[in-house]
């Protein structure tokens, strides 16, 4: 559950970005656009692609990638934009089963068009780690449950809502590939239409944060590491975004650290608890001067 400071620290931070972004939606709309590859990236390499981030930029630029990069990952990271672009510019969207199966035809599309834009059917069994996922009669009536509390659920705090949702979805696992990326793209999809930017997952932080928070609502239901890591990322993203409107001068933490003549470690160590207003641009933090 996140905790009422952090909710306050959220709803602070909304208000500003609401005050600032007035007659500067091009300057949002290129941020976005700019965030695209190492949002792209960041899904992809959690789930093992081994594509860099200047490979997908590479890539979804249309530009050489140097070395031989196999025909799934190219898919893999040109469908994942497409699906970010879809959601960020349809007006009418709407959170629900059709939406999903859109998503994860246009997702695993030119990978395995057998399986893209269904549900697993019988015999269609996943594992994840140690995890066996129900069975495939069972998803869409559990699809349908989950989705039907997450609209019940309006008297939570948004951020806890969204959590609850991503790790229920994870352990339907309701398709036989592409149920992590589609699951993070929900997660956009979720703070868009409450109003929010995109906030990146980041591969770095997989083994420490995200991975664990499966286990914990494996083992107890306890949604409370993934709350965690949901509310950091959010601040992050609203920082970036404020930071770029109020036009500040933007330098790397390490330069501020020894212009400023603190120490460059209780700021890296403030950025990543987001009690500065520090953001990540292709895994560097920064911050405004």
């Amino acid at each position: 559950m996140i905790s009422t400071y952090n909710k306050d620290k959220i709803k602070h931070l909304k208000k500003e970005f609401e005050q600032l972004r007035a007659g500067k939606e091009s300057l949002l709309v290129m941020i976005d656009e700019a965030e695209v590859p190492e949002l792209v990236y960041n899904s992809n390499a959690i789930e093992n692609s081994t594509l860099t981030l200047q490979e997908t930029e590479r890539i979804l630029l249309e530009l050489e990638v140097a070395r031989n990069v196999s025909v799934r990952e190219l898919f893999e990271a040109k469908n994942l934009a497409r699906v970010t672009d879809y959601i960020r510019n349809k007006k009418d969207i709407a959170l629900s089963k059709e939406t999903i199966l859109l998503l994860h035809k246009m997702l695993i599309g030119g990978i395995n068009d057998g399986i893209a834009g269904r549900f697993r059917a019988t015999h269609e069994y996943v594992r994840v780690g140690t995890h066996i996922a129900p069975a495939p009669e069972h998803i869409e009536r559990l699809l349908d449950n989950l989705l039907t509390d997450y609209e019940s659920s309006h008297d939570e705090y948004f951020l806890d809502r969204i959590s609850r949702f991503h790790l229920e979805f994870e352990r339907i696992h309701p398709f036989v590939d592409g149920n992590g990326r589609i699951g993070r793209v929900l997660i956009n999809l979720q703070l868009m239409l409450h109003g929010y930017s995109s906030a990146i997952i980041r591969n770095k932080g997989k083994r420490d944060y995200y991975y664990p928070a499966f286990q914990a609502y494996q083992d107890n239901k306890s949604t409370e590491q993934l709350d965690g890591l949901l509310c950091l990322s959010l601040m992050e993203s609203l920082n970036k975004r404020i930071t770029y409107l109020k036009g500040l001068e933007i330098t790397t933490l390490a330069d501020y650290a020894k212009q400023s003549g603190e120490s460059s470690n209780a700021l890296l160590n403030a950025a990543r608890r987001q009690t500065v207003s520090a953001f990540r641009e292709k895994g560097v933090w920064k911050i405004g001067k």
